[in-house]
């Protein structure tokens, strides 16, 4: 019987937290050891998660020990941003202990290694401190890396929607019913958080040529689920573009080029991403579709743990889509 890796989830309240227990109560080479949470301390998890009565028995944990956290052999942090810095420099967790962390905390900062498989598979294997990317950086990254791996990548239109749940699971006036219902909203418009990491991302796919993101970000009114829509000016083709894409995605297992129009529902549960591409005579529009909780976080936080415990990448995440 293959052995099991020993989990411990914290922050497992929260939208992420809740996704990264649904996966891992079902992947067969994870063991959930421990989750923790202040706020629900000694609550059955299926109190804040109710899909999973019946499922699981397991209560969060609010005791903060260290002899605890460090007897896992991996921890998911899916802390809010901020806090898994604090919780790292308080408990000194060892290296023996493999950390991915949900927030954007150490992302591009070493010794953590920036956890997009399509980019750093090779480096993520070896990896015992793993940064997951952002949900929207995560579907425009998908969207780009091609062009940019190929230097046809310079300056760069984006437009996205994201659902409620990209929000978070605390309420704010942007995230009710009666204000997502039946409307959009444009917001951070070029000053979104995950600008950087994105140009971070593309500038070392192309070896430092100085591309430039524009980025423009809406509120969507559903739940999962982002659209992006980037704008390149381009030497390639259609059909050159087409096969780009076709061929660096080839070896990856979630993500896929289509030559049909793409939406949202066709990803939505899922931790695949699609993508589209259009235009030609020097402009390409490539449309990205992906579920945010998932393969923009928990998802593809799984699937970089099956990279660095060397399991098969896909393992745990032969999920089924939304469809209609």
């Amino acid at each position: 019987m293959t052995s099991k890796a020993s989990i411990g989830i914290l922050g497992g309240a929260g939208y992420t937290g809740g996704e990264l227990i649904r996966l891992l109560l079902r992947h067969p080479r994870a063991e959930i050891k421990f989750v923790f949470s202040r706020s629900k301390a000694g609550q059955p998890l299926y109190s804040t998660h109710h899909d999973l009565l019946g499922v699981t028995d397991l209560l969060f944990t609010g005791e903060e020990s260290a002899d605890r956290f460090r007897s896992v052999d991996f921890l998911f942090l899916a802390l809010p941003h901020g806090e898994s810095k604090v919780f790292l420099e308080k408990f000194a967790i060892p290296g023996s202990v493999r950390v991915i962390d949900l927030s954007n905390d150490f992302r591009h900062k070493l010794p953590w290694i920036y956890g997009l498989p399509e980019q750093n598979r090779n480096a993520i294997k070896t990896a015992n401190r793993l940064a997951n990317p952002g949900c929207f950086a995560t579907a425009i990254e998908l969207a780009l890396l091609p062009l940019a791996l190929a230097k046809q990548l310079n300056q760069v239109t984006v437009t996205g929607i994201t659902g409620a749940t990209g929000a978070g699971q605390s309420l704010s006036e942007t995230s009710h019913f009666s204000f997502r219902d039946n409307n959009i909203q444009a917001y951070k418009t070029l000053t979104h958080q995950h600008v950087p990491e994105i140009e971070t991302v593309l500038n070392t796919a192309s070896q430092g040529t100085g591309i430039k993101v524009s980025f423009i970000p809406w509120r969507g009114d559903f739940s999962r689920g982002i659209f992006t829509s980037s704008v390149v000016q381009s030497g390639l083709t259609l059909k050159q573009a087409r096969s780009l894409y076709q061929e660096t995605y080839q070896s990856h297992p979630f993500v896929s080029v289509s030559e049909s129009p793409i939406h949202l529902k066709a990803v939505v549960n899922t931790n695949r991403a699609q993508l589209e591409i259009q235009g030609g005579d020097g402009q390409l529009v490539i449309h990205s579709v992906i579920d945010n909780l998932l393969k923009g976080a928990s998802g593809q936080a799984v699937q970089n743990f099956n990279l660095m415990m060397g399991y098969p990448e896909s393992e745990g995440l032969d999920l089924k889509g939304s469809a209609f």
